[in-house]
């Protein structure tokens, strides 16, 4: 299945996991530029919409769209690659490394809110959605601590133990 890579991401947790993915299935990747990067516009969906990508959505089978979830919203620049690309996407695969746990996910700020968005803005295609919260790689004691959160980016000294077993499940459920 051909697959092409395409992210967004603002502190690099969400680059690294676009990267050990299109690594892994050896495929092509792509970086979404928004036409304005500003954080507090976005933050709040106001945009200019995104740069084209270079790859033509069109010849791939398959899409991963690797992203964050900010504040339980779909953000801007992820909406607007989907909207642009919509009738060339044939499946969509989004995931994203967020700061909201699977016992949240429903929740206000939750990244199962922007999945079912996801799902409803490509209706009719096949969507799959994937999170991987951050606090995966947290210690026990740092779990629920807001600081750790924002200052822990996913790297090579802590994709182990329950984020890698997941990560390595999603890559298996690819195949």
């Amino acid at each position: 299945m051909k697959t092409l890579v395409v992210y967004f991401s603002r502190k690099g947790s969400n680059k690294y996991l676009a990267e050990k993915i299109s690594a892994h299935l050896n495929c092509d990747i792509e970086e979404i530029k928004p036409i304005l990067n500003v954080f507090f516009l976005m933050l709040f969906g106001m945009s200019l919409g995104i740069k084209k990508i270079k790859a033509p959505v069109e010849n791939y089978d398959r899409v991963i769209l690797c992203g964050p979830v900010w504040m339980g919203k779909f953000i801007v620049p992820l909406k607007s690659f989907v909207k642009k690309y919509s009738k060339k996407i044939k499946n969509l695969v989004f995931v994203t490394c967020c700061g909201s746990t699977y016992e949240k996910k429903d929740e206000k700020f939750g990244h199962g809110l922007v999945f079912k968005e996801v799902a409803e803005l490509l209706k009719g295609k096949r969507v799959e959605c994937h999170a991987f919260p951050i606090v995966l790689v947290f210690p026990e004691d740092k779990k629920d601590d807001g600081q750790e959160f924002m200052k822990t980016h996913l790297n090579d000294g802590n994709f182990s133990g329950e984020i890698k077993t997941r990560f390595d499940e999603f890559l298996q459920s690819l195949n």
